[in-house]
């Protein structure tokens, strides 16, 4: 296993205090400019193929008011209901909870609650759209999380992208749940405010856009390595894209034993290499230390000849045939970028990649979040998490890729459905047994606090 501990530390000198320009800020803009009509073209196809979805989820949000509401677990119908619900009887609880606070996860939601947290800066692939525009999301993310693992969650959209203000609202909105899910934030300020959360609450934080994502990224991975025969600390990887989603893969390789001198990670500006001044910040600063040696400069078509993995995490029709040609034997092929891929799947296969996943519902190997958040936090939950640690994550990944049986395991499926009910149950068991050996769990299953 190679040592993170120097990624570790990079959060803590980066001050976060201001938001940065929109060029850094959404990487993936320079790299739209320069990837020209060709990409515009995509985009186009790519919104007339989703129209008529855009306009029946526009028809359902108006009908309903939004996706979410709150629901009574008991029933008011008499005063004694109202009593036993409300006053006088709540004083009984109350009064509990004041000699021990910790009872508070026994007689409250807050043992089965996450708020899901914005700032409205980095949402999907809309950019920074704020507060407002950003609850939508929040929303579907909330009844994802029940109708997946039965958690209960609430959006919280905050106006503010002052990074001392966002956590500290975090903060005291904490007494109410039972951890925290941070979602579109920019980077790097989304460093910041998850590293000091984390350290600062005493309930499990996960920035999903970090963490879930490198989640299903590595049991992908996993998968795809038992087809190709390939071992991870031999592979030659290609990451582009160093926002929030591109920085967790690469943490989350890392110590999962990849090696870092065989990695090369590009933003829109190049390649990063130790000495590169243009467009820099501790974030890459750090990564610039561990990767590329021979500091190899340019753009993305100069880091992928001989390559075994290729990760995209940025912006659509960026990777031409020709490149993925360029790749090792059996190159697997992660483009993520929404709506558009990197590189559309067909034009992978017919350049030569083995295996070819994207972000997509409509082909093979979606690499959806939603096949790891509900089931880490349903995991952390149960007992009561402390913390989310990397023994968690790492628990996930495997579980989710062993979801995938051997008879199962093909080069079209390496990761479940996003709908498969498996995933949560085994997902939530792994993460749940990590949580006891890291010793961050308040409780074991079957206990009561």
């Amino acid at each position: 296993m190679h040592s993170a501990s120097e990624l570790e530390t990079y959060l803590k000198n980066n001050s976060g205090k201001y938001l940065e320009k929109d060029s850094e800020k959404s990487p993936e803009k320079d790299s739209e400019k320069d990837s020209g009509k060709s990409l515009e073209k995509h985009q186009e196809k790519g919104n007339d193929a989703h129209t008529s979805l855009y306009q029946e989820s526009l028809a359902v949000h108006r009908r309903f008011g939004g996706v979410l509401e709150v629901a009574s677990k008991v029933s008011l119908q008499t005063i004694h209901d109202l009593s036993v619900a409300y006053t006088p009887g709540v004083a009984e609880p109350c009064r509990k909870i004041i000699k021990d606070p910790e009872l508070v996860y026994l007689y409250t939601l807050k043992r089965n609650t996450i708020a899901v947290v914005t700032d409205g800066s980095a949402v999907l692939g809309l950019g920074n759209i704020g507060p407002y525009a950003a609850l939508p999301v929040m929303e579907g993310k909330a009844i994802i999380f029940k109708e997946f693992a039965g958690i209960d969650a609430f959006p919280i959209c905050l106006d503010t992208q002052e990074t001392e203000e966002v956590i500290k609202a975090v903060k005291q909105l904490a007494p109410v749940f039972g951890g925290i899910n941070l979602e579109d934030i920019s980077a790097p300020r989304c460093f910041e405010i998850e590293s000091r959360l984390r350290e600062e609450l005493d309930l499990p934080v996960m920035h999903d856009d970090q963490h879930g994502t490198a989640i299903v990224v590595f049991a992908g991975l996993l998968n795809s390595l038992k087809i190709v025969n390939k071992k991870l600390i031999e592979l030659h990887i290609v990451i582009s894209g160093l926002g929030a989603a591109g920085v967790a893969i690469f943490r989350f390789l890392v110590r999962a034993g990849a090696d870092p001198a065989r990695i090369l990670v590009c933003d829109s500006k190049g390649l990063v290499y130790k000495g590169r001044k243009n467009g820099m910040n501790s974030v890459k600063e750090e990564i610039s230390r561990l990767t590329n040696p021979e500091k190899v400069k340019g753009r993305l078509e100069n880091a992928l000849p001989g390559a075994d993995l290729f990760i995209g995490v940025s912006v659509g029709g960026i990777v031409s045939e020709e490149m993925v040609r360029s790749m090792a034997k059996d190159a697997i092929v992660m483009a993520i970028a929404n709506p558009v891929p990197e590189i559309m799947p067909d034009a992978a296969k017919r350049a030569g990649a083995r295996i070819i996943a994207t972000g997509r519902s409509d082909f093979p190997n979606q690499l959806n979040n939603c096949l790891s958040f509900p089931g880490v936090f349903k995991g952390a939950l149960s007992t009561c998490a402390r913390k989310i640690t990397p023994e968690m994550e790492m628990a996930a990944a495997q579980a989710l890729a062993g979801v995938v049986t051997l008879s199962e395991l093909s080069e079209d499926y390496i990761i479940p459905d996003p709908l498969d009910r498996r995933v949560v149950p085994a997902v939530s068991k792994a993460v749940a047994g990590a949580s006891l050996e890291s010793c961050v769990a308040r409780k074991r299953h079957e206990d009561q606090l």
